[in-house]
């Protein structure tokens, strides 16, 4: 199930400088700790098999000799496990000195990397002791093995051939072109980078987010090992700040001074999924060697977070800041349309739930940055068959907190008409008596903004376009759908932002009313005054419905891996058998409802997800669900 993924440890031993044999015996029981943890990968510090403060020893054979007999014990100590490790050690190679990392897996050398750039300025004087990688790969033997000695290497699993690994060395990432660009363009999914990273004020932040910033460029995992503080503190001291990172995101870090151990898995497949989706990058893998290993089994818990509601920012601040830009965009995207097209009045059903009244805060924004009064926006209510007198309440009393005129046109009449010229008995509670409410509602707005000279703005919402979940040419249509880029659990989250910001205690009220309130179309009776229809009863809990399409759409992930990870993230709440009822019910929606989605009106993107047929989402209405279903069904 998990196929897709690596568990990587980036850690920091405890050494003693100078003394490679003490330093083997503690990174044996590192890669041991690892083996328990299912480890696919483990990346250690920079020179660790003798420490990186030794300085002038570096060039006494004393040292040199016990680092290769160091590194021979390692390897033959790590045959029973099938982790790939990159340890750093000096080597000596046609009686040159290089800073090297050491690739082993299984008891089997594979390849030294050197270090390409050589800092030699402040407290760094390394050109004194060793020399930049070559240009071309060469053959080096050690220790009875013949392997490749230089910067161009990829190690490639021969059961996981999405997990390919290159290194690069401390500097070389702090450079102006760092090795691991042209490595990711050879095609490396993982870049291991084997540091001894001083330790200044400020230089934890620094370090985060260069290794994040890279993994971001080259959509790529990175794994950061640093050196600790058992490295000599004559003049400076290392912290062991470790750092794993995926595409952008940090996914594990010690705590500088520390225990030195971050562990997490990466998602090779997302990082596939996002390097075929972009191509602005390119491959070029001239002059690389590929050498083969073999991985172990995915097994063990999972260490890294599966975000339950991945729409939502997890940080306070972060989520109010996210809101915030989130509504920045929207009213931009509207004010620009309004703007375009002659400065038009507004206008908007408004409902008294939470599509409309997001829409209705975003559209109000709007005309404040145009400069225009909030008495140019025609909010319109349209009670029928199904409205409660909370949410009927509700639209009126979100209108006038305000300051937007608010018109009730009561539809029953109309609708009552329609069925009768049609022939469809009013006691029918079928989808043509659901459906002609919503018709009507939008016949209405469409015509009073002809009247008026009014602009419709849309209400629905991203999740609602997933699951189809609109009538066509009802609240399916529009002239501009703000919210058409915004998931449900996200609406709801920015509605209570503003409640919790605003500063108006007659909007704040109101606001906490409508977000208390079940989410319905309200088309059928109420039950005395309660609303008789849940959207989340018939479709199912948009919750999971927005964890599906966050990973169904935005990475590509097969249903079955998607399950997977909701069991993990969400098995708290529901049921596997509940999880995988809907995740099906998604799949055979999101296809059977393309057709509404190939003729949305405008809308503006917010986020990573957009279904726009002009944008993000090209899809034939006629595709078939079946695969999906299928890669479900084998779970049986």
């Amino acid at each position: 199930m998990f196929d897709g993924y690596i568990r990587a440890v980036a850690a920091t031993p405890e050494i003693h400088v100078a003394d490679p044999m003490y330093n083997a015996g503690k990174i044996i029981e590192i890669i041991k700790k690892s083996a328990k943890s299912g480890a696919d990968i483990v990346c250690l510090p920079e020179l660790c098999i003798t420490g990186y403060t030794c300085g002038d020893l570096f060039l006494q054979q004393t040292l040199l000799d016990e680092a290769k007999a160091a590194l021979e014990l390692i390897i033959s100590q790590s045959a029973e496990y099938k982790i790939l490790v990159a340890a750093g050690l000096p080597l000596e190679h046609k009686g040159k000195l290089y800073n090297t990392a050491a690739v082993f897996s299984s008891g089997k050398l594979l390849g030294f990397v050197p270090k390409t750039n050589l800092p030699n300025y402040s407290e760094f004087y390394e050109l004194r002791h060793f020399l930049p990688a070559p240009e071309q790969t060469e053959a080096v033997s050690f220790a009875g093995y013949e392997v490749p000695f230089g910067s161009k290497i990829l190690f490639c699993s021969e059961n996981k051939p999405d997990f390919k690994l290159a290194v690069e060395i401390c500097e070389d990432l702090w450079t102006v072109a760092p090795p691991s660009a042209r490595h990711a363009m050879a095609g490396a999914s993982v870049i291991a980078n084997l540091s001894a990273s001083s330790e200044t004020v400020g230089k934890v932040a620094y370090r985060r987010s260069l290794v994040s910033g890279q993994s971001a460029r080259l959509i790529c995992g990175y794994v950061y090992a640093d050196a600790g503080s058992s490295e000599s503190s004559t003049d400076v001291t290392f912290s062991a700040h470790n750092i794993i990172s995926e595409n952008g995101v940090i996914l594990a870090q010690s705590q500088p001074f520390g225990d030195g151990w971050a562990v997490s898995e990466i998602d090779l497949h997302a990082l596939k999924h996002d390097r075929r989706r972009m191509n602005t990058s390119f491959s070029n893998d001239d002059g690389y060697i590929k050498v083969y290993f073999n991985s172990a089994d995915f097994a063990g818990a999972f260490n890294r977070e599966i975000d339950p509601h991945p729409f939502l920012p997890k940080d306070l601040t972060e989520k109010g800041e996210r809101c915030e830009e989130i509504l920045a965009i929207q009213v931009a995207g509207l004010a620009k349309r309004i703007e375009h097209s002659g400065n038009p009045k507004a206008v908007i059903g408004i409902s008294g739930g939470l599509d409309s009244c997001l829409a209705l805060l975003v559209t109000h924004r709007a005309f404040k940055k145009l400069g225009r009064n909030a008495d140019e926006i025609i909010a319109v209510t349209m009670p029928c068959f199904g409205t409660t007198k909370r949410t009927k309440s509700n639209a009126k009393i979100l209108c006038e907190a305000l300051g937007v005129p608010c018109r009730e046109i009561d539809i029953a009449q109309s609708v009552r008409l329609h069925l009768n010229d049609i022939g469809h008995s009013e006691d029918d509670h079928s989808v043509v008596y659901e459906n002609a409410q919503a018709r009507m509602r939008t016949f209405i707005l469409m015509d009073i903004a002809n009247r008026e000279n009014g602009l419709v703005v849309g209400t629905g919402d991203l999740s609602e376009l997933a699951l189809g979940w609109a009538t066509y040419n009802g609240d399916h249509m529009s002239m501009y759908g703000v919210n058409a880029g915004v998931p449900k659990t996200l609406v709801r989250h920015i509605v209570q932002h503003v409640s919790a910001t605003c500063g108006n205690n007659e909007l704040q009220k109101v606001l906490e009313d409508i977000l208390a309130t079940p989410v319905s179309p309200e088309l059928l009776p109420p039950v005395g005054d309660d609303i008789s229809q849940q959207t989340e009863e018939l479709v199912g809990p948009y919750e999971l419905h927005d964890f599906f399409l966050y990973h169904i759409i935005r990475w590509g992930r097969k249903p079955a891996e998607v399950l997977a990870l909701a069991d993990i993230a969400l098995g708290g709440h529901y049921s596997h058998e509940v999880i995988l009822n809907w995740l099906k019910v998604f799949c055979r929606r999101f296809f059977s409802q393309q057709f509404k989605r190939s003729c949305l009106p405008d809308g503006v993107k917010t986020g990573s997800v957009s279904l726009s047929p002009r944008g993000d989402w090209r899809m034939p209405s006629d595709a078939a669900s079946s695969a999906w279903l299928r890669d479900l069904d084998k779970l049986k």
